[in-house]
């Protein structure tokens, strides 16, 4: 599977289910990688993200991403992008919820998704710093974020806590 194989595309209301689906099979998998916990997760339903999925602030920077091998196939990554809302801080954006399926990783996937995301965040107004945490034992993803021209400038010392352990998270970034 290649890039140009995949099909990307801005995800909306009718992908609600299989957009949670995918996300909770991540956070079942890789709690140490999001800030919401699976439980938290459930306990607020896929609801929680109707207001991205809408999609009436995508050309502002709020959008959510889906991947897919073709057309008639099930998602198999996801990834988000969040910007700023304060006046001081609207020239910033975050990546959040990456996620690809076990099946589909080493596919190129991530970086399809994250490509898409880049070049969409490059057409908002305004917009010139996207961010991301990434944890800071995952060698992968941020070998992934580098490759695409994010630098660490951080790291969060116990970043996250999951089940009394602590993980930290490096800080990256990458200026448009």
């Amino acid at each position: 599977m290649t890039d140009h194989a995949l099909l990307i595309r801005q995800l909306g209301p009718a992908d609600r289910d299989t957009y949670f689906q995918l996300r909770l099979r991540g956070l079942k998998a890789h709690p140490e990688s999001f800030g919401q916990s699976y439980a938290d997760a459930l306990a607020k339903g896929p609801a929680q993200h109707d207001a991205m999925l809408q999609g009436s602030r995508a050309a502002e920077g709020d959008f959510l991403l889906g991947a897919y091998a073709s057309s008639e196939t099930p998602l198999i990554g996801i990834v988000g992008l969040v910007r700023q809302q304060r006046d001081k801080e609207r020239h910033k954006a975050a990546v959040v919820g990456m996620y690809v399926a076990p099946e589909a990783t080493g596919r190129g996937v991530g970086r399809a998704l994250l490509n898409e995301l880049l070049a969409r965040a490059a057409r908002i107004d305004g917009l010139h710093q996207i961010q991301l945490l990434v944890a800071s034992r995952n060698d992968a993803a941020r070998g992934l974020y580098e490759s695409l021209g994010f630098r660490k400038y951080g790291c969060e010392v116990a970043a996250l806590n999951v089940d009394g352990v602590f993980h930290d998270a490096d800080l990256m970034a990458r200026f448009m």
